[in-house]
């Protein structure tokens, strides 16, 4: 008999998507997939360099669990200059992507039927994670009009004698909205006097536009020692299948994942970390190219969405997804399970257009949509969206 967790844990949508995606293409068809967060850059060849370079000497060992003394110094480094948060690299743990420095980071902190605040919409991973490791997930919600950013009064009603942590997203995944300094003040004094730690996953942070980028760590010692910053290669330099993320907070709390870490995973890939030291000390280019891109593309595919009728969205000031209001179309729909899971069924189905459905984030009114793929892709799908709504706005009850 299977483990009893497993019982309360929903399969990702995400999967299920690309499942779906991936049998299509496979009996001919074109489809446009607009539901994959993943960069359609390759890794920076200098990156990538450091890496070969590491295979040819030979650096292929064990080696320390907390990540290679280079990178965690230069990422040591990233965090004071970039991020004006003083970590040492002591007090940096790099693992097998952001999710796992998430993992790692839940195991170290919280206890069974610890309370984990998950404000919506959220990261479809997040709550799945707090319930694999017997805590218990508290979903915090949030007004569009403050576009789905968490503040003190959202905080104020969530809160029990067993709140533990506050999972933080910013940029936030998925509706690219970037938290202010005095947004994050404000939830920094509620944490502090309320004893709740903070996990700020900070994974979109080299994604912005329009806002600049605070780490919630960076605003005092208090901050910085209540917080676990989260972070990772996967977005800012396209190493999502080189599974490299970092986690930095205080020594105690490094301490206590490194020893969890030493016995789940021993270390990273000693390739991949040598590919993110490569990133982060020779790339800054690279990467500023790539950001300077998906500005691009956030301006063309918002402009695109002003001329569709029925919906709305959040206009995304990081990241690479927009957040799509579709409750306008939910009278074209009689179904009785999830509205946003048959919205993008029939689109795919009948358009060929791939993209995620607001359940998956906790919101069923909306739609997740990717613009970290080529321009006449989103564009084209965009273009069959508004034949979709004309469509079903034209004949209601469509199935």
């Amino acid at each position: 008999m299977l483990s009893n967790r497993l019982l309360n844990i929903t399969p990702s949508y995400t999967i299920d998507i690309s499942s779906k995606v991936n049998k299509m293409i496979n009996s001919g068809l074109d489809v446009i997939n607009l539901s994959i967060g993943e960069p359609d850059f390759n890794v920076p060849y200098m990156a990538k360099l450091h890496g070969i370079n590491s295979l040819n000497n030979n650096c292929t060992k064990y080696d320390i669990v907390a990540g290679l003394e280079i990178l965690r110094s230069e990422i040591s480094n990233k965090l004071n200059t970039e991020n004006n948060c003083n970590y040492s690299p002591d007090e940096i743990v790099v693992s097998n992507g952001a999710k796992h420095a998430i993992t790692n980071t839940l195991l170290a902190i919280t206890n069974p039927n610890d309370e984990v605040l998950i404000p919506k919409p959220y990261w479809v991973s997040y709550g799945e994670m707090v319930k694999l490791v017997n805590a218990v997930p508290k979903f915090i919600d949030t007004k569009k009009q403050n576009k789905f950013k968490l503040t003190q009064y959202d905080l104020n009603n969530s809160i029990t004698n067993n709140t533990k942590l506050l999972i933080l997203n910013n940029p936030s995944n998925p509706t690219g909205s970037v938290y202010t300094k005095k947004e994050l003040m404000n939830i920094l004094d509620f944490c502090l006097k309320n004893n709740i730690y903070i996990l700020s996953d900070e994974i979109y942070e080299q994604i912005c536009f329009n806002e600049e980028f605070i780490s919630i760590a960076s605003l005092s010692k208090q901050a910085k020692d209540i917080t676990i910053t989260i972070n990772g290669f996967s977005k800012s330099a396209a190493m999502t299948g080189l599974r490299l993320g970092y986690s930095a907070s205080n020594k105690s709390i490094a301490k206590a994942i490194n020893t969890i870490q030493g016995h789940l995973l021993s270390h990273p890939s000693q390739t991949s970390q040598y590919i993110a030291y490569g990133a982060l000390k020779d790339c800054k280019k690279e990467i500023k190219t790539m950001v300077n891109e998906y500005k691009r593309r956030r301006d063309l595919i918002t402009s695109k969405l002003n001329c569709l009728p029925y919906i709305d969205y959040i206009y995304p000031d990081g990241a690479f997804y927009v957040f799509v209001d579709i409750s306008k179309l939910s009278g074209s729909f009689n179904t009785t399970n999830s509205f946003s899971i048959e919205f993008c069924n029939k689109f795919l189905s009948k358009y060929q257009v791939a993209i995620v459905p607001g359940i998956a984030f906790g919101m069923d009114n909306y739609v997740r949509i990717s613009f970290s793929c080529s321009e006449n892709l989103f564009l084209e799908g965009i273009n069959r969206l508004n034949d979709f709504i004309l469509k079903l706005m034209q004949k209601p009850l469509y199935n």
